[in-house]
């Protein structure tokens, strides 16, 4: 008894008005075909599972059908039957990625010289174009471009940039659209009802989402599902066969991002694990469920095409209402950031868990910690309080210095250095501009600044200068009145302190301070003495040893000093 065919040969669409989601691709054909237009070469572009080579294949039936040249093939005939079963003479597939090398072209080249067999049009359809080398496209490019007569290439391939500039200017080019769950979800409808499989729509909807625009993959995993569950297919067959997420986990995982509670995300991954659940599968499935969130949010309700069950759809657009509209962008970020991670060859666990526990208390974040910050004391402000909301400190943030408040000191010494040339003077200009702002909100207290926000600023200067990031960690907060802030240094780290005086160095931080603050404060700077107990803790090391350690660990280079004669 010979094999059936699997259920997406026997479901692929054999006439144009089968063709699901490509209409202009379809309607240009057709008019080519009924005006006899049909140009000798296309190229086929589009995602894998969207419907390249039936459409090859149905335009080969048009014209080589008994009934025509037409564009409704009777699908009856000895030509249109060949074609359906790929064994028709004049209807040749080629697998480009094992076909790619130059004498594969030869005996191309060598083939096409003959005749049609029985129809009237010899067709080729090479599929995976993109992986013919150089070397074969220049020996084709010939052919191409004047195919004897009757000679009609359609190359399909799925990577577009990878095809010659010069065989794209040949062709007729079509790009197939990626069909939306809802189109793909009709196909599976369709094949159901003539295979008698009984498909509920919750369980249809999941397999077509599943699919990501794949009408093969769709009917693929419909095929596994029957062989799985027989005719009659539930949604927890396709939960289990297909691996994808379990539906209570998602939104467990988007509540405890929404409760900012961190414990209780990782209680829904280790759930995950205990129940023997991929977590590379669920780092997609929870990005798809943020992004229908963030869909509902917007759209205020759910879309064709996300709708599951009326249950799941209810509590979607619940839960969309519940968590804020940053709190989900941040989480698509953070799995954007473990997606990367992963390719990295980092374990998807890890990232997972990463990503909600940086979502579900973002204050461990140092990335996101300074717009926090902001955010926080602009509402403070904005609501009255007179006095802003304290912020967690990152775990990983600087260690803060042990300095006390002290009376007003003199400004700062002579000894810093002005900038030269054109571009210091800028430098300088720009930051009397941002000094000269004036203060606005509630006052800053100096305790809270030190141990709370000081951390901020030089985890923010770090992600724009790492080298002034270090230099600050020796610094500490020692007055902060009337909208200046006064920085002290060690006596024996004047050479921090004279590079944090740099016209550029000042403005990075000042922009630091106001990200984190959103206020705008004058920067002054001294020197206390190392014993001195409430000032900040004195550096271990010598100038030239710390010079030596910015070069080793920031792979930099040490300049010789402007009064230093240089070599030519």
């Amino acid at each position: 008894m010979p094999e059936a065919p699997s259920l997406y040969r026997r479901h692929r669409p054999r006439t144009f008005s089968d063709v699901v989601g490509q209409e202009p691709i379809v309607r240009t054909l057709r008019n080519a075909v009924e005006q006899g237009k049909v140009h000798h070469a296309y190229l086929f572009v589009g995602s894998r599972g969207t419907g390249k080579t039936s459409m090859a294949k149905i335009l080969a039936a048009c014209l080589n059908c008994e009934n025509g040249p037409t564009v409704e093939p009777c699908g009856r005939c000895e030509s249109c039957t060949a074609i359906a079963a790929a064994t028709s003479l004049d209807v040749i597939e080629m697998d480009a990625a094992s076909n790619n090398s130059v004498d594969d072209i030869r005996e191309l080249r060598e083939r096409v010289a003959f005749a049609p067999v029985s129809g009237r049009h010899k067709v080729y359809i090479l599929d995976e174009a993109h992986m013919l080398s150089p070397q074969a496209w220049n020996a084709f490019l010939k052919t191409l471009e004047e195919p004897p007569p009757h000679t009609i290439f359609v190359l399909c391939t799925t990577e577009a940039g990878k095809v010659l500039p010069t065989v794209v200017d040949r062709c007729h080019r079509f790009d197939f659209a990626r069909p939306s769950a809802e189109q793909v979800s009709a196909v599976l409808r369709r094949a159901a009802d003539a295979e008698g499989i009984d498909l509920p729509d919750a369980a249809r909807a999941l397999i077509a989402r599943k699919a990501t625009g794949s009408f093969r993959d769709a009917l693929g995993n419909l095929e596994q599902l029957v062989t799985y569950s027989g005719p009659q297919v539930a949604l927890d067959d396709v939960l289990a066969v297909l691996g994808v997420a379990d539906a209570e986990l998602l939104f467990e995982c988007a509540d405890a991002v929404a409760a900012a509670d961190p414990a209780r995300a990782l209680r829904a991954v280790a759930r995950l694990s205990r129940s023997g659940g991929d977590a590379g599968q669920f780092f997609e499935d929870l990005e798809d469920h943020a992004r229908a969130l963030l869909v509902v949010q917007a759209l205020g309700e759910v879309p064709p095409e996300l709708r599951v069950t009326p249950e799941h759809d209810e509590r979607l657009t619940e839960q969309g209402a519940t968590i804020g509209r940053a709190a989900v962008v941040r989480l698509l970020d953070l799995l954007a950031q473990g997606r990367e991670a992963r390719k990295a060859g980092a374990d998807a666990r890890v990232q997972l868990e990463l990503a909600l526990v940086k979502a579900a208390a973002p204050d461990v974040d140092p990335s996101q910690r300074a717009l926090l910050a902001r955010i926080e004391r602009l509402e403070a402000a904005l609501a009255g309080d007179g006095q802003a909301p304290p912020v967690q400190p990152p775990p990983a943030a600087p260690k803060p210095a042990r300095a006390a408040p002290s009376a007003p000191e003199p400004s700062p010494p002579p000894q810093a250095a002005a900038p030269a040339g054109a571009h210091g003077q800028a430098a300088a200009a720009a930051v009397a501009v941002v000094e000269a702002a004036p203060e606005q909100g509630p006052a800053l207290d100096l305790g809270a600044f030190r141990t709370e926000t000081w951390p901020a600023v030089v985890a923010t200067v770090r992600e724009r200068n790492g080298l002034l990031g270090a230099l600050l960690d020796e610094a500490a907060p020692v007055e902060l009145s009337g909208g200046e802030l006064r920085l002290a240094f060690s006596e024996s780290a004047a050479f921090l302190k004279r590079k944090a005086e740099d016209a550029p160095n000042r403005r990075t931080l000042i922009e630091a301070v106001q990200a984190v603050t959103g206020r705008s404060l004058k920067l002054s700077y001294e020197l206390r003495a190392d014993d001195d107990e409430d000032g900040p803790p004195a550096p271990a090391l010598s100038e030239e040893e710390l010079v030596e350690r910015f070069v080793a660990e920031f792979d930099a280079e040490e300049l010789p000093a402007d009064d230093e004669p240089q070599e030519a």
